[in-house]
């Protein structure tokens, strides 16, 4: 790294070149984009560094208004020098492909000295750690909705490495472990499991391939859903329900594996009402009520998501987890097609269908509009969004 700069010290060094800053601001800054998700910044070590950087001549003090009570902060800002250093240590870091070394290499190294039981369990804890992990950077990028794009590039990295393990992970658990061990499992038992994933097994309502309204039989689900309203894009509740629906997913899924039964986590889908239909075609979202969906398999029983509920909710300090609730949806005869690109596109498609398709096949809406959001729209620009629309409609009785 250019000029010897630690990791920490360029981290530093950089939010102070974005602008001058005193201690508290730069921990404030670190703690509220997830820094310390991939930093080893501790409050009493900003000092410390800030001292390093200031006695290599990288930053100097500046002028700055006292605080409320008079009281004076160091504010610190780059040098010259500390800025040309920064920028050719930050230049270096985006182009170099280092080498990391995770304990995790290390553990699987030495696998076969692992009972069986302890390693599913221990594997366990790790899925376990894993999808707090996400859920936390999630929580932290969806509270910052305008943040610049290099601070949005910095939470998209973090949660594509995470996701990538978390990936990794499930295909591991679902099946290796067991066959690496020095003692052969019982004849007979099973060491692999085939993971149940919706839109596999519902591929004409999770995989639709016309852009045009089509109707198709949809048949009925178990899902867990969170309800609200307002605008999804500012609404800091909406932020928080999807943040507890997926916490208490990812818990379900663990506790399955308790009756050897394995899923993929479904996409987020959400059902869209309101007073007025026409708000969803003029975008006017303040006006919409939502309700935010997982699917779950058949399996799953209110009793274990009851219970899941529970100890998602001892885990992590997230209210809304406490409004997590199952909920049973049969849409039976639905219009449905897939819209490819942003979500404020999708205006034309839904005035099509509630002005021609339903009147030309004597149709009428009997139900909420529901949405499926398939892919990851963290990594993927708008105009490739991929988005299930579906009405679920009757014959109309005029």
């Amino acid at each position: 790294m250019a000029a010897d700069l630690t990791p920490a010290e360029l981290t530093l060094l950089g939010l102070l070149v974005e602008r001058p800053r005193h201690g508290y601001e730069l921990d404030e800054v670190i703690d509220g984009r997830g820094m310390r998700e991939w930093t080893e910044i501790g409050f009493s070590s900003i000092y410390y560094l800030l001292t390093r950087l200031r006695d290599r001549g990288l930053i100097a003090e500046v002028d700055a208004p006292r605080g409320g009570r008079g009281k004076a902060r160091r504010v610190y800002g780059p040098t010259p020098e500390g800025y040309r250093v920064c920028a050719r240590a930050a230049e270096a870091a985006v182009a170099e492909l280092r080498p990391v070394f995770p304990p995790l290499l290390v553990g699987l190294a030495n696998q076969p000295v692992i009972p069986p039981d302890r390693l599913r369990a221990a594997l366990d804890r790790r899925a376990a750690a894993l999808a707090e992990k996400i859920a936390a950077v999630s929580a932290a990028r969806d509270a910052q909705p305008d943040a610049p794009g290099f601070v949005r590039a910095t939470f998209d990295y973090s949660l594509g490495q995470l996701a990538a393990e978390q990936q990794w992970l499930d295909d591991y658990r679902a099946a290796e472990v067991g066959d690496q061990s020095p003692t052969k499992p019982p004849a007979g038992r099973q060491t692999t499991v085939t993971r149940y994933d919706v839109k596999r097994e519902l591929k004409q309502c999770y995989a639709p391939k016309n852009t045009d309204w089509a109707l198709v039989e949809v048949p009925a689900q178990q899902f867990i859903a969170v309800d609200g309203s307002g605008d999804p894009n500012t609404s800091a509740d909406y932020a928080r329900a999807v943040e507890a629906l997926y916490a208490v997913a990812y818990t379900i899924k663990f506790a399955s594996k308790a009756l050897d039964r394995d899923f993929v986590v479904g996409p987020l889908e959400g059902l869209w009402w309101s007073d007025d239909p026409e708000v969803f075609v003029t975008r006017v979202k303040d006006a919409w009520q939502w309700r935010m969906l997982i699917s779950q398999p058949d399996w799953i029983t209110e009793d274990l998501i009851d219970e899941a509920r529970k100890t998602a909710l001892e885990k992590k300090s997230l209210p809304a987890i406490a409004e997590v609730r199952r909920e049973t949806l049969d849409e039976g005869t639905c219009a449905q097609l897939l819209h490819v690109g942003p979500y404020d596109d999708e205006g034309p498609a839904l005035a099509r269908l509630h002005h021609e398709y339903l009147a030309a096949n004597g149709l009428r809406m009997s139900g909420h509009h529901h949405e499926i959001y398939l892919g990851d729209h963290r990594r993927t620009e708008p105009a490739k969004f991929r988005t299930v629309l579906r009405q679920p409609v009757r014959v109309s009785d005029l």
